[in-house]
């Protein structure tokens, strides 16, 4: 079954085309550049980029895929897709454009992300998933976005044993949960204020660092930092996380600062990679004991960070868990279409109605 999977939930654009859990094509147009004044991601304007990037995103990934293929001019009735993309002018004419010089691409069906995210861009990409079942006249697989980036975990096409516990860091999420079966998850804990993600790009903000805070706290993070910041909630008895004590730590230490130099940067970023590093694994690994986990996996943009898997193996590795630990490659720990894909091919069974897909930017996992 071959799926074309589309993923706008924040700042990337991404489409995937995804054969039997086999991706053909992935590609993602980034943000970065533009959110990088304001510091974080700017919804009007992400979605704004969003409405400008679908069609020569969509266009390149079917290229990819090798399911790019010219047809004659056609007249195509137009009425109910200006309908579908009433709030979406710039992308409704030039969709238009592509579906007048292209055929239908032989795929089964669509997927999109339906949620959680933020609002305004997950309806960008519902949307157009919406416009592009109509015209082509197939199903779509609503897609969580948490859950595919614990799907996007198939593509090594490891067997992965339950109970496991999935742990997903991201900007906008933290969440630690029991998964009984692909599909059967239970929220053990999740943040009560700031995501991981979003502490890195506020506590790189204080010390003036550009955005995406992550990345760039790991590029200088070296040797041991000599700051000690807390670690909040590591030891609490429930499985919630809390980053925004962190965040103040840091401003209150910076503001103490009489000169800001490279040395204390580093010494700075150090110490906040290893603070969120800590409560992130301290926590996972009790809930793995608890519940006698034969699998831990990781997914979201944080767990890209490179001493944060490395520091997950080592300490599995101490402690002697009798469990595997698997988490995506960098690539894939982002957002992409591709986790989109995965998780549909899962659930292809399915499939709804364009007219019955709706965005939510609080969906929960069940």
């Amino acid at each position: 079954m071959t799926i074309l999977a589309i993923e706008t939930s924040c700042d990337d654009t991404c489409i995937s085309i995804v054969k039997n859990f086999k991706i053909l094509s992935n590609v993602v147009s980034s943000q970065i550049e533009i959110h990088k004044p304001w510091g974080g991601v700017f919804p009007a304007l992400a979605k704004r980029e969003h409405q400008k990037n679908l069609v020569p995103v969509l266009k390149k990934s079917l290229q990819k895929a090798k399911l790019l293929k010219p047809k004659k001019q056609q007249q195509i009735k137009e009425k109910e897709l200006e309908e579908i993309l009433i709030r979406e002018p710039d992308l409704y004419k030039e969709l238009i454009k592509f579906l007048k010089k292209y055929q239908k691409p032989r795929i089964a069906c669509l997927a999109v992300t339906v949620g959680p995210g933020l609002e305004p861009c997950l309806w960008t990409g519902v949307n157009f998933a919406k416009a592009l079942s109509c015209y082509w006249n197939l199903p779509i697989i609503p897609i969580n976005h948490i859950e595919a980036h614990i799907f996007i975990n198939l593509i090594k096409k490891n067997e992965i044993k339950f109970p496991a516990i999935a742990l997903v860091v991201s900007g906008g999420h933290t969440q630690l949960m029991l998964m009984k079966a692909w599909g059967k998850y239970k929220v053990l804990g999740e943040t009560r204020d700031d995501a991981a993600g979003e502490c890195f790009d506020k506590t790189a903000r204080i010390l003036g660092l550009s955005y995406p805070g992550g990345p760039n706290i790991a590029k200088i993070a070296a040797g041991t930092s000599g700051i000690k910041l807390p670690r909040p909630m590591i030891y609490s008895k429930d499985y919630d996380f809390s980053f925004s004590g962190l965040k103040t730590a840091v401003l209150y230490n910076f503001k103490k600062q009489t000169k800001n130099s490279k040395k204390y940067t580093q010494k700075m970023c150090t110490e906040i990679q290893q603070a969120i590093i800590d409560v992130l694994i301290y926590k996972t690994l009790r809930a793995a004991e608890e519940y006698k986990a034969k699998t831990i996996l990781l997914g979201g943009g944080v767990t890209a960070n490179k001493e944060l898997k490395k520091q997950f193996k080592a300490k599995i590795k101490k402690d002697k868990l009798n469990c595997v630990f698997q988490a995506p490659t960098a690539k894939f720990c982002t957002d992409n279409g591709a986790m989109v894909g995965i998780a549909a091919c899962y659930y292809q069974k399915k499939t709804k109605s364009w007219r019955n897909i709706k965005a939510n930017g609080n969906l929960r996992i069940n």
